[in-house]
């Protein structure tokens, strides 16, 4: 079985133009020790509703309704292979059909823009947490997030508050964790705890989520893009007025590989 390593930002996937794997092999191949190593499985096939489908695992083997670095990477994978030459395209998620928008150089995609949908800001919340109490925003951008702004993103508790947070009780399909600090105008700092992954390099949707909340706080303003830096790079952000969302970033081939 042959797969291909890619990245955004460093959140790395092993896809697959095929049906997903069982859940016990997607956590053999992801084991970063034993296995090829990454964040999870991204798997990609033809859709009734789209042009193509992708499903999302996470490296212990669950499956996540949606992924902005990876979905970033679909699109090259399918245009750089020929699977389709158009630089418009749509991804059917489990969390509803996007649209990309693929720049190419010398004949490969280098970066794509997403239209991420709306994102659904919820009122704060505090919740404890290892005898802390921690306030959050709740965001959807098709998956749960919870966004905690701190005054310095390097030094946030991630591996400590990060699972905790994810597995609380307040939400019981659980949550992906951002820390964020805002650093000026239309500018944040990110670091992530992805839910089913643990500290990742970056996460598309997380930081679609970090600048809608940030726009809710005031930290940022809507209808100008947000420069939000990651661990792995920088994307950008766009949230429009009524809440709808798009992000542009890189996607990046690391290796073509094969099982044995």
């Amino acid at each position: 079985m042959r797969f291909t390593k890619m990245h955004g930002l460093g959140n790395d996937y092993l896809y697959i133009y095929g049906a997903p794997l069982a859940p016990d092999t997607i956590r053999r191949l992801s084991d970063r020790h034993f296995g090829a190593g990454a964040d999870g499985m991204i798997f990609i096939e033809l859709s009734k509703i789209a042009d193509f489908k992708m499903r999302i695992f996470n490296a212990d083997g669950s499956e996540a309704q949606m992924c902005g670095n990876g979905i970033r990477c679909v699109g090259k994978y399918v245009y750089d292979k020929g699977y389709m030459k158009k630089t418009h395209l749509t991804i059917e998620t489990l969390a509803g059909v996007r649209s990309l928008e693929l720049l190419t150089e010398k004949g490969v995609v280098t970066r794509v823009t997403v239209d991420m949908g709306r994102a659904e800001v919820q009122p704060e919340r505090t919740i404890t947490a290892d005898g802390e109490h921690v306030t959050c925003t709740p965001v959807s951008v098709g998956n749960p997030h919870a966004v905690v702004f701190v005054e310095n993103a390097e030094t946030a508790p991630l591996e400590l508050l990060g699972p905790i947070v994810e597995h609380h009780p307040a939400f019981p399909e659980g949550v992906n964790v951002e820390f964020v600090q805002p650093l000026g105008e239309n500018v944040l700092r990110m670091r992530v705890w992805e839910r089913g992954s643990g500290v990742t390099m970056a996460c598309g949707t997380g930081a679609c989520a970090a600048a809608a909340a940030a726009i809710q706080k005031g930290f940022c303003r809507a209808g100008e893009p947000v420069e939000v830096r990651l661990d792995g790079g920088t994307l950008l952000v766009l949230v429009a007025a009524d809440g709808a969302v798009t992000m542009t970033g890189p996607a990046v081939t690391v290796y073509e590989g094969e099982t044995v």
